[in-house]
């Protein structure tokens, strides 16, 4: 291999312990158990990283191909500059030690950070998501790109949802899950009630027969709103349901009875706008 620039060390063993954070990234119950108690997330590609650099997450190393290492020298020295460990490894090496081709061209441990109380992102916001119990971290990842795109202040994620910063769902993103506020909540949907407390009306995204109509509601929304979606598959549980403020259906044609979670959160979320009826 050529000489590498300073700072910079090359990785030849796949179970190289100083590369322990990118171990079998692909067993989803390990990173579930690990990651929490590390305090780490991952972030795969240059984009993706500098967003969460951005948005003030700290980085604890820093892990890419040899070709890459001139199309990204500006991150690899702003790394070097900063005490980060880079490692270099040959793609073959990195796919055995993470489980997965990395075509992205980088991928860094990032430390987690800490989640703020509900409450605090509740005060000047005006669109609420909150994602009940979705387990798919590809659907978790679109809805956080729908929330940055179509303009949600926050979103809210219940205790059995997927990790936003898993590593698929920061992908899917694009590194907006760093530019949205988000945490999770403690308790659902007894949360409903704090909800309510900072003012906001609380709607189940549902399909059921009963609800309103998306375009109705659409015609004179709230100001504050909390939209609902749920699991894939089952939706909304019946008690949450039973706690929301107003169920609302988006109208289906075609004989389709509902999208996928992640369609009809950007649906909901653009029909649904600061503003929307102004525009």
């Amino acid at each position: 291999m050529t000489s590498l620039p300073a700072g910079v060390t090359h990785i030849d063993d796949p179970a190289d312990p100083r590369v322990a954070d990118y171990f079998a990234l692909t067993d989803v119950a390990l990173r579930r158990v690990l990651e929490p108690r590390e305090g780490l997330f991952l972030a795969e590609s240059a984009k993706v990283i500098s967003r969460a650099l951005q948005a003030g997450h700290r980085m604890r190393s820093l892990l890419l191909a040899p070709r890459w290492l001139e199309d990204l020298s500006e991150l690899v020295s702003a790394c070097v500059s900063d005490g980060v460990p880079v490692y270099v490894a040959a793609p073959g090496v990195i796919e055995q030690m993470t489980g997965f081709h990395l075509h992205r061209g980088a991928l860094a441990a990032m430390h987690r950070p800490v989640l703020k109380p509900a409450g605090d992102l509740l005060g000047a916001a005006r669109r609420v998501l909150v994602l009940e119990d979705i387990v798919d971290h590809t659907n978790v990842g679109a809805l956080f790109r729908s929330a940055a795109a179509l303009g949600a202040d926050a979103v809210l994620v219940t205790p059995r949802c997927a990790d936003p910063l898993y590593r698929r769902s920061v992908r899917v993103s694009m590194g907006t899950v760093f530019q949205v506020p988000w945490t999770r909540l403690t308790r659902w949907p007894q949360d409903v009630e704090l909800l309510r407390r900072h003012g906001y009306l609380v709607a189940a995204c549902t399909v059921a027969p009963h609800a309103v109509t998306l375009t109705d509601f659409a015609a004179d929304p709230p100001g504050r709103l909390a939209l609902v979606l749920g699991t894939e598959g089952d939706g909304l549980s019946a008690r949450t349901h039973a706690a929301a403020d107003v169920s609302v259906a988006i109208p289906m044609a075609g004989g389709v009875d509902s999208l996928n979670v992640a369609a009809a959160g950007a649906v909901l979320l653009w029909a649904l706008r600061t503003g929307a009826t102004q525009s």
